[in-house]
């Protein structure tokens, strides 16, 4: 078969695949959805405070409907899927819940319980584990214990039996290393991030440059978790998601535009693009503000002026790790910022979490760089259209991700 004609064989089918990801996997994003709820003892009444995105009701059909419609249905929604047990009888809402919008693109929900005789308490949440399997559900309960208690609820684990409950119940795991453990399960599902480091090693280079890039993108992720648990950096959430996106979709367009010989227009494509959507944001429609929007037009086209008389693109590369793993390690370190807490046991659990996700991520890339320089050595054409093929793939999810996020 003619090269060129498989090329553009190819090309198509990337196409076909990419809407078919885009469309069954939207959903399933690692966009670091989660929700919280607190849980205040006062005797037998048991006061509740639950909160998550805006953005995340959309996946539901009422998440669509007027604010004071879909301010009701996810109040009955987070009462159903938020329960507290003793022993086997649940425990009952003496308070309506009522919704309230805390800040922008955040709502909470608030209401009461009042549970029967001291048993064995159990608190159990299914809040969005069925649509997004990555979701991840914050707990914080008072009143129980000297202090304050977290937990994290995941899909495989819902339960948490409260402390001072009857111990012939399990006990879901604790301390750092079990959610190390879940982080290298989460990461399974967290394709932004996965998408972001398999653009970065597609492109190939020396295993030293590669060092520098995991290196740089590892202590960006350390840096941006730090600075948010000690309290000296708040940002903002919504632009965050939507930087992530565009991480991606830059470094899928240099790997094809270096795989172009320098000579594509995908990075102008990109600037412009960007220049439209600070327009729209100065005129209040989108989620990423203006000077944000127009930064990154500036950037992206300072960077690929100053690559383009550069001999060895990856030269700088890691810089560019660097940069957006900052991007990226916000976007898990904000939600110890959200849920309001120092440096308690849940900012062990998001170590530990973030821990098990570096982990899972070098795996990947200990598993493709070796056969991307072993497919380079063995058939440099073919080596070269997966690279265009992946890139391609990579640049439509990015794409799609930041548009839906700065839009959605």
């Amino acid at each position: 078969m003619n090269w060129k004609f498989a090329h553009f064989v190819s090309s198509i089918w990337v196409v076909a695949l990419a809407a078919t990801v885009l469309w069954t996997m939207a959903a399933w994003a690692h966009d670091r959805t989660h929700s919280y709820s607190s849980w205040r003892f006062d005797g037998a009444e048991v006061h509740v405070t639950a909160r998550l995105a805006e953005l995340d009701t959309t996946h539901f059909e009422w998440g669509l409907y007027p604010p004071s419609v879909r301010d009701l249905e996810l109040a009955r929604y987070l009462v159903e899927h938020l329960q507290l047990v003793a022993g086997d009888e649940p425990c009952t809402v003496v308070e309506p819940p009522r919704c309230t919008h805390p800040g922008a693109g955040r709502l909470a929900v608030t209401w009461s319980l009042r549970c029967p005789e001291w048993r064995a308490l159990r608190l159990r949440s299914d809040v969005l584990f069925d649509i997004v399997p990555s979701h991840l559900h914050f707990v914080r309960i008072e009143g129980l214990g000297s202090a304050p208690q977290e937990r994290v609820l995941t899909a495989a684990q819902r339960e948490w039996l409260l402390p001072g409950s009857a111990h012939e119940y399990e006990q879901p795991p604790s301390g750092f290393f079990p959610y190390v453990l879940l982080g290298l399960e989460h990461i399974a599902t967290g394709y932004d991030h996965l998408a972001f480091v398999l653009a970065l090693v597609l492109i190939g280079g020396s295993l030293g440059s590669l060092a520098k890039i995991v290196t740089a993108f590892t202590l960006a992720h350390s840096v941006t978790l730090a600075c948010s648990v000690l309290g000296w950096i708040r940002p903002q959430s919504n632009a965050v998601e939507a930087l992530i996106g565009f991480s991606i979709a830059m470094v899928a367009t240099e790997n094809l535009w270096l795989r172009a010989g320098r000579q594509w227009r995908g990075p102008w494509v990109l600037a412009v693009a960007l220049v439209a959507v600070a327009v729209l944001a100065a005129a209040g429609v989108g989620r990423v503000p203006p000077l944000v929007a127009t930064g990154l037009a500036l950037f992206v086209v300072s960077f690929f002026a100053l690559v383009r008389d550069l001999p060895r693109a990856d030269a700088v590369r890691w810089s560019v790790a660097f940069l957006f793993g900052l991007v990226h390690g916000f976007g898990f370190a904000s939600v110890l910022l959200d849920v309001g807490l120092g440096t308690g046991d849940l900012a062990k659990a998001l170590l530990g979490f973030n821990l098990g996700v570096e982990v899972g991520q070098l795996a990947v890339v200990v598993a493709v760089w070796p056969a991307l320089q072993w497919l380079k050595r063995a058939w440099p054409e073919l080596s070269g259209a997966v690279v265009e093929v992946t890139s391609t793939m990579v640049l439509a999810l990015g794409t799609y991700w930041f548009f839906v996020r700065a839009f959605g």
